[in-house]
């Protein structure tokens, strides 16, 4: 498993990990965005590297894309010696990875997650990979960071929608490990956290994904847990993209997790009150979803093309307690009907 550090001295982190890993060569990919903000914050520690930068948005976040980083990485002549660091959000340590990983059959990659998110999620546990066909994460491979440095540094400028969306991974992660860490996720408002206390925070939530992974690296079993929130949460994303009005990855992951706690509580009787207190957390903190019943054919039919589905069924993880997941639940539609419908009320819509 990669070294995963916790620490806001990433410039020195950043240069330590360089230089024990004996590089010929330095790429740092960033977006726009990170490349004018974040890049000059560490790039003073880095040795002399080649900087690629691609366009920021997850609507980038395509094979398209992915061809013009390994133009560039020809370009500049990298090797399998050579070493990437990514440093942005989830879209950058997504397609970075995924560009590294496939680069001359694999070139070692980095990851300097930048949000809130991708430090939670996405820069974490070895999936790499790009949208396709309208759908989220269709093309990809497993392939391990050789370092993440996980910082809170960079979070200040970040707007309360981007912390939003990381903090619904880290209520998912709660939810998988036990009914404490629930309630201390739940407690406040989580867009006025302290970057030290919110460091620490991180660090419990990313090495509860870590054991999972380590459990089962390719998601054959125990990994597929952290699927909780994601059936219903991709498939309102994809619809979300569709109209036009795209929503940040972890917003739409906090609605799929109240939808999927309450198919937990049909199938499995989860426990009401947790299914409440979630709820009116999400409620309270994070915009209602714009879709009614007549969207529900729509979001059926992204949730059977979602990459976890088996022979078009509906395949979910559900909770019958805190701690206690069910993988690979097949939903008949009425009842994901009636669960949207619940979800809806829940969520005032």
């Amino acid at each position: 498993m990669p070294d995963i550090e916790f620490t806001n001295a990433v410039d020195r982190a950043l240069r330590k990990a360089v230089e024990q890993g004996g590089y010929a060569q330095v790429i740092v990919l960033t977006d726009h965005n990170t490349g004018r903000i974040v890049l000059p914050q560490v790039a003073g520690e880095l040795p002399p590297f080649t900087h690629i930068t691609i366009p920021a948005g997850e609507g980038h976040k395509t094979l398209d894309t992915v061809v013009q980083v390994w133009r560039e990485l020809q370009q500049a002549g990298a090797t399998r010696h050579a070493v990437m660091v990514n440093l942005g959000g989830g879209m950058v340590t997504d397609l970075g990875g995924f560009a590294a990983a496939t680069y001359k059959r694999g070139i070692p990659f980095m990851n300097v997650p930048t949000t809130l998110l991708a430090a939670v999620d996405a820069a974490v546990g070895g999936k790499t990979g790009v949208d396709f066909g309208g759908l989220k994460n269709q093309v990809g491979v497993f392939a391990q960071a050789a370092a993440t440095i996980i910082s809170t540094r960079f979070f200040s400028t970040l707007p309360s929608e981007e912390l939003l969306s990381g903090y619904a991974e880290m209520v998912k992660h709660a939810l998988l490990g036990d009914a404490a860490a629930l309630a201390h996720q739940l407690q406040g408002d989580p867009t006025r956290v302290d970057s030290y206390t919110l460091l620490d925070a991180l660090r419990a939530s990313v090495m509860v994904k870590h054991r999972i992974v380590e459990q089962d690296p390719l998601e054959q079993g125990p990994r597929k847990a952290l699927n909780l929130g994601h059936t219903v949460g991709h498939a309102l994303e994809s619809l979300m993209l569709g109209r036009g009005t795209p929503v940040p990855h972890g917003i739409a992951v906090a609605w799929g997790l109240v939808a999927e706690l309450v198919l937990s509580h049909m199938a499995w009787h989860f426990p009401s009150t947790t299914l409440h207190q979630v709820a009116h957390f999400v409620h309270d903190y994070y915009p209602s979803p714009t879709i009614t019943c007549d969207h529900y054919d729509q979001l059926l039919a992204l949730m059977r093309h979602d990459k976890k589905s088996r022979a078009g069924e509906i395949n979910c993880t559900l909770l019958e307690a805190v701690g206690r997941p069910k993988l690979d639940c097949t939903i008949a539609p009425d009842d994901m009907r009636t669960a949207l419908d619940i979800f809806r009320d829940l969520m005032g819509v």
